[in-house]
């Protein structure tokens, strides 16, 4: 092959380090740190081609490249082409979808750098704010209805797993590249808000907790969604920091709402 396209035939081509052990979470902690993130599947590895991101390179099979080939002939990264067998042979698994790729990771934005872009709703920047979520699935859903939804930023504290973990790109459908992110605890995000003339509010299955169907609008500043992870929810400190706790209206009988399923029902009743 020419250009920036490779054959690769052995496994233990140092090329394809970024791909190797990619079902052991230790190992890619260590490897991929700060530095890059891994990609998987075809409608995602095609966000990502259509992200800002810089893309170190892609892995697939000859059926994927005959397919994806259009969708990434802009790429100037390298783009190797293996066996299906190969391919199974370096990720540590057989790989279904036929491509993966990785990319540099987004660099850290502040808080300042959120509140100095225009909002996307045209009217206040919303957030979402996470204190302890560290399921990757519940995160790449989170991330996926954010961008549906017209969400700002995402928020994690530091007790949050990592959103560019591969799981979380693969659940959001890729959505999380476009997304900003940035680690802050629950009390920064609700003090910057509040400097600004916003609100936070906290989402609890709590009864005494006021309904978010019947709150308007308002004219209020930013306004910070604060989000616990599945059991113990928001911890008593973000409750009470918040400007009100607020509860999504289910029957009686079910406790409470998947954190990924409440996030999209609020992000949708806020936008």
């Amino acid at each position: 092959m020419s250009g920036n396209i490779f054959d690769i035939s052995d496994p233990l081509d140092p090329r394809l380090a970024d791909y190797r052990h990619l079902r052991d979470a230790d190992i890619r902690r260590s490897v991929e740190g700060d530095e890059f993130l891994i990609a998987e599947g075809v409608a995602v590895v095609q966000r990502l081609a259509a992200s800002s991101l810089e893309i170190r390179s892609v892995l697939l099979t000859p059926k994927r490249w005959e397919s994806m080939g259009a969708s990434l002939s802009h790429l100037n990264c390298p783009i190797y082409v293996a066996e299906p067998e190969i391919v199974a042979g370096t990720a540590g698994f057989n790989l279904h979808r036929g491509v993966i790729a990785s990319a540099r990771r987004p660099r850290p934005l502040s808080l300042d750098a959120v509140f100095d872009r225009p909002p996307l709703n045209g009217t206040r920047h919303r957030l979402a704010v996470l204190e302890g979520v560290n399921d990757h699935e519940n995160l790449g859903a989170i991330a996926r209805a954010a961008r549906a939804f017209g969400i700002d930023a995402l928020i994690l504290n530091s007790m949050c797993a990592d959103p560019y973990y591969r799981r979380a790109v693969r659940v959001s459908m890729g959505e999380i590249l476009f997304l900003p992110v940035v680690r802050a605890e629950v009390r920064e995000v609700v003090d910057a808000c509040a400097v600004r003339g916003g609100q936070s509010w906290a989402l609890t299955p709590r009864s005494d907790a006021e309904d978010i169907m019947s709150i308007g609008s308002g004219s209020f500043g930013p306004l910070a969604l604060l989000f616990g992870a599945e059991g113990p929810g928001l911890s008593d400190a973000s409750l009470q920091a918040a400007t009100r706790c607020v509860r999504i209206p289910i029957v009686s009988d079910v406790d409470s709402l998947n954190v990924g399923h409440a996030t999209a029902v609020a992000f949708a009743i806020t936008a």
